[in-house]
């Protein structure tokens, strides 16, 4: 029923920039509610997200902005703008990003699901990876 978001791998999905609201919050981007429903497993008003617009030269992911996910109601002004699923942004975004409704994006829902705020495995898997390089047999034929 709903062409967006679709997903494309485990918690990553590709929809399409609707356009720009005021119901939006600058820290949200709206989605129909129907549609995250029926084709997300992301949980309004929880789930925290980066985008991922092609073609642009963007920061790496850790340090891209983190949008809360909230559903857009029938009735709503921003309805029209996310009838097939499409993402609504606040209207702060409007001159930044207007070139880019219509657009393709990618909906990185990971870091919510996966690391959920505890960086403690991410910590403990860098640290362990810098000893092996250092204690590396490779590395020491070189010095």
């Amino acid at each position: 029923m709903y062409p967006y978001p679709r997903e494309i791998i485990a918690d990553t999905y590709l929809s399409k920039l609707g356009g720009f609201s005021k119901e939006i919050g600058k820290n949200e981007i709206g989605i129909n509610e129907k549609a995250i429903e029926i084709n997300t497993s992301l949980i309004m008003d929880e789930t925290k997200v980066r985008l991922k617009f092609f073609d642009v030269k963007q920061k790496p992911f850790f340090l891209r902005k983190s949008f809360k996910i909230v559903g857009i109601e029938r009735g709503s002004e921003a309805i029209k703008l996310s009838m097939e699923g499409e993402v609504v942004m606040g209207d702060e975004y409007k001159k930044e990003l207007d070139k880019h409704v219509g657009k393709f994006l990618l909906i990185n829902a990971v870091e919510s699901f996966r690391i959920d705020g505890d960086y403690s495995s991410l910590s403990k898997a860098v640290k362990s990876m810098r000893e092996w390089i250092w204690k590396s047999e490779s590395l020491r034929k070189r010095n």
